[in-house]
Protein backbone atom coordinates (compact mmCIF):
# COMPACT_ATOMS: atom_id res chain seq x y z
CA UNK A 1 0.00 0.00 0.00
CA UNK A 2 2.99 2.24 0.81
CA UNK A 3 4.47 1.80 -2.50
CA UNK A 4 0.89 2.04 -4.19
CA UNK A 5 1.01 5.82 -2.51
CA UNK A 6 4.54 6.56 -3.28
CA UNK A 7 3.93 6.12 -7.00
CA UNK A 8 1.24 7.95 -7.00
CA UNK A 9 2.75 10.42 -5.70
CA UNK A 10 5.35 10.41 -8.19
CA UNK A 11 3.18 10.84 -10.77
CA UNK A 12 1.07 13.45 -9.35
CA UNK A 13 4.19 15.26 -8.71
CA UNK A 14 4.97 14.79 -12.44
CA UNK A 15 1.45 15.58 -13.91
CA UNK A 16 1.64 18.96 -11.66
CA UNK A 17 4.02 20.44 -14.22
CA UNK A 18 2.32 22.25 -17.54
CA UNK A 19 5.30 21.65 -19.59
CA UNK A 20 4.63 17.46 -18.58
CA UNK A 21 0.74 17.38 -19.13
CA UNK A 22 1.82 19.10 -22.53
CA UNK A 23 4.44 16.87 -23.63
CA UNK A 24 1.78 13.54 -21.99
CA UNK A 25 -1.07 15.08 -24.74
CA UNK A 26 1.34 15.34 -27.41
CA UNK A 27 2.12 10.84 -26.50
CA UNK A 28 -1.67 10.59 -25.91
CA UNK A 29 -1.67 11.36 -30.23
CA UNK A 30 1.74 9.32 -31.09
CA UNK A 31 4.98 8.30 -29.93
CA UNK A 32 7.63 10.85 -30.03
CA UNK A 33 10.97 12.18 -30.01
CA UNK A 34 12.78 14.30 -27.34
CA UNK A 35 13.35 17.14 -29.98
CA UNK A 36 9.23 17.26 -31.42
CA UNK A 37 8.67 17.24 -27.52
CA UNK A 38 10.53 20.42 -26.91
CA UNK A 39 9.83 22.01 -29.92
CA UNK A 40 6.50 23.25 -29.29
CA UNK A 41 7.02 23.85 -25.57
CA UNK A 42 10.13 26.39 -26.41
CA UNK A 43 12.28 24.93 -23.93
CA UNK A 44 16.12 23.42 -24.44
CA UNK A 45 16.52 19.82 -25.08
CA UNK A 46 18.25 19.34 -21.52
CA UNK A 47 14.98 20.55 -20.02
CA UNK A 48 12.78 17.95 -22.09
CA UNK A 49 15.25 15.54 -21.16
CA UNK A 50 14.40 16.57 -17.11
CA UNK A 51 10.99 16.69 -17.61
CA UNK A 52 11.35 13.18 -19.36
CA UNK A 53 13.26 11.78 -16.44
CA UNK A 54 10.66 13.12 -13.93
CA UNK A 55 7.44 11.30 -16.55
CA UNK A 56 9.78 7.96 -16.79
CA UNK A 57 10.23 7.74 -12.77
CA UNK A 58 6.21 8.58 -12.24
CA UNK A 59 5.76 5.42 -14.88
CA UNK A 60 4.02 7.94 -17.41
CA UNK A 61 6.42 7.47 -20.01
CA UNK A 62 8.94 5.09 -21.49
CA UNK A 63 11.65 6.19 -23.73
CA UNK A 64 14.34 3.90 -25.45
CA UNK A 65 17.05 5.26 -27.81
CA UNK A 66 17.40 4.48 -31.49
CA UNK A 67 20.25 5.08 -33.25
CA UNK A 68 20.97 8.66 -31.82
CA UNK A 69 17.71 9.43 -31.51
CA UNK A 70 15.24 8.89 -28.31
CA UNK A 71 11.83 7.80 -28.82
CA UNK A 72 9.52 8.38 -26.41
CA UNK A 73 6.05 6.57 -25.52
CA UNK A 74 3.00 6.99 -23.47
CA UNK A 75 2.55 4.29 -20.70
CA UNK A 76 -1.30 4.51 -20.32
CA UNK A 77 -1.31 1.57 -17.42
CA UNK A 78 0.36 4.21 -14.69
CA UNK A 79 -2.75 7.28 -15.76
CA UNK A 80 -5.27 4.32 -15.44
CA UNK A 81 -4.14 3.85 -11.67
CA UNK A 82 -4.39 7.65 -11.32
CA UNK A 83 -8.33 7.20 -13.04
CA UNK A 84 -9.40 4.80 -10.34
CA UNK A 85 -7.79 6.43 -7.75
CA UNK A 86 -10.09 9.61 -8.13
CA UNK A 87 -12.78 7.43 -9.26
CA UNK A 88 -12.44 6.14 -5.98
CA UNK A 89 -13.07 8.97 -3.95
CA UNK A 90 -15.84 10.44 -6.75
CA UNK A 91 -17.62 7.46 -5.92
CA UNK A 92 -17.40 8.26 -1.92
CA UNK A 93 -18.42 11.52 -2.26
CA UNK A 94 -21.11 10.95 -4.42
CA UNK A 95 -22.48 8.23 -1.97
CA UNK A 96 -22.28 10.82 0.69
CA UNK A 97 -24.22 14.03 -1.50
CA UNK A 98 -26.85 11.72 -2.64
CA UNK A 99 -26.97 10.45 1.03
CA UNK A 100 -27.16 14.16 2.69
CA UNK A 101 -29.90 15.28 -0.66
CA UNK A 102 -32.35 12.47 0.87
CA UNK A 103 -31.72 13.91 4.18
CA UNK A 104 -32.16 17.30 3.44
CA UNK A 105 -35.09 15.86 1.35
CA UNK A 106 -37.22 14.04 4.13
CA UNK A 107 -36.10 17.28 6.51
CA UNK A 108 -38.48 19.44 3.71
CA UNK A 109 -41.20 17.06 3.80
CA UNK A 110 -41.06 16.93 7.06
CA UNK A 111 -41.16 20.67 8.20
CA UNK A 112 -43.68 21.21 5.46
CA UNK A 113 -46.08 19.13 7.18
CA UNK A 114 -45.31 20.70 10.64
CA UNK A 115 -46.13 23.69 8.89
CA UNK A 116 -49.41 22.45 7.34
CA UNK A 117 -50.96 20.71 10.67
CA UNK A 118 -50.28 24.06 12.37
Amino acid sequence: MLNQQTQLDRMFHALADANRRAMIDQLSQSSRSVSELAEPLGISLPATMQHLSILEEAGLVNTRKIGRTRSCTLDTGELSKAEQWINQRRSFWNDRLDALGEFLAASTLEDSKKDQTK
